[in-house]
């Protein structure tokens, strides 16, 4: 899969500033993102394909009650996500968690999103993403991708 980091936010500067005040530092955030390569999927296990992947962050000081949240990539919702190839289609999901219980999504439909509201400063926090194949589905051999796009606001 293609992931893509996006940045997204609105600076705001807060507070009166008079002739002699240092002016504020603007809010501002990165993001980065490593795929989830899920390999080879055997339709014969009775097993889903687990993967990893994850994102990088980081923060100045003034940003605050920062989420990051995931598209649904290709599919018109996010459970279950679906890489393609060509027509044939192949579920698959991405998780908040180990447990792979949380789908990540924009917090709508169920879906959670990674928040906090003090992120360190001017330091990376980086987060896992957890991927699943769910194991039983009848694909021809080949490669499926998607492109999802993660988006960090603050």
């Amino acid at each position: 899969m293609t992931w893509k980091g996006t940045l997204c936010g609105i600076a705001v500067l807060a507070g009166v500033l008079s002739p002699s005040a240092v002016s504020a530092q603007a809010p501002s955030c990165t993001i980065s993102v490593t795929s989830v390569i899920f390999g080879n999927y055997n339709v014969f296990s009775g097993t889903a394909l687990d993967s990893t992947g994850s994102i990088t962050y980081q923060c100045n000081a003034t940003a605050a009650n920062i989420t990051i949240a995931l598209s649904k990539g290709q599919s018109s919702t996010f459970n279950p996500r679906r890489m393609n190839k060509g027509a044939e289609l192949l579920n698959y999901n991405l998780y908040r968690n180990a447990a792979r219980s949380n789908v990540w999504g924009d917090g709508t439909g169920g879906t959670a999103v990674y928040s906090r509201a003090n992120p360190p400063n001017n330091s990376n926090v980086n987060l896992a993403i957890y991927g699943r194949i769910p194991a039983a589905q009848d694909v021809s051999a080949g490669n499926y991708s998607d492109t999802v796009s993660a988006v960090i606001n603050f």
